[in-house]
């Protein structure tokens, strides 16, 4: 969602639709959700406060289906967001910003979008605030989702791969070897060991 990225690809491919993946979003929106955290963290004066706080981060990342109910993450999120009403704006909404892809048409997903950058702007919180006026000027490539339905995680995957496999064979010179490594990665299979 850069904007050299899609400068580059509207120099290069002036006819293609730009589509802004699901999981590039969100996890914008988790790292403006950790920045809040993380300053509300800062400002707290009362260690009380700081100690709801204090490991809070993967708890408020987590889709809330699969919180562990054997931890207690609910329990130990919902107490988090009580003390802190900032936190729990900028939670719910980052909840309800994955609906975004849910919706049963490009016009509703435009409605649904506008509403949620308005929310997020009347909120006050800097990092709600950052994140509405990306997603407002990024409308184009969030909303061609619905002419043009498709999502890098398959590619995001791959990449994945190949960057485990280049830590696993660190060293090797012989570029034409690491490519057929690559090219047989699909037969590969990684076992547990210890």
């Amino acid at each position: 969602m850069s904007a050299a990225y899609i400068s580059a690809v509207q120099t290069h491919l002036p006819g293609a639709a730009i589509v802004f993946d699901h999981f590039h979003v969100v996890k914008l929106m988790n790292e403006k959700l950790s920045a809040l955290r993380r300053d509300l963290f800062r400002d707290a004066n009362d260690s009380a406060v700081q100690k709801v706080l204090k490991g809070t981060r993967w708890l408020l990342l987590k889709n809330p289906e699969n919180l562990n109910e054997e931890k207690d993450e609910a329990v130990r999120l919902e107490e988090a967001l009580k003390l802190n009403q900032p936190l729990a704006t900028g939670y719910y909404l980052k909840e309800e910003l994955r609906q975004f892809w849910n919706q049963p048409s490009k016009a509703t997903a435009r409605s649904f979008l506008t509403s949620w950058c308005e929310r997020a702007i009347s909120s006050g919180i800097k990092q709600l605030i950052t994140m509405a006026n990306t997603l407002q000027s990024l409308t184009y490539g969030l909303l061609n989702h619905y002419d043009h339905p498709i999502s890098t995680g398959p590619l995001e995957g791959t990449n994945n791969k190949i960057k485990t496999l280049q830590r696993q064979h660190y060293g090797i010179r012989d570029r034409e070897y690491f490519d057929l490594l690559i090219y047989s990665m699909h037969r590969m299979k990684y076992a547990l060991t210890g």
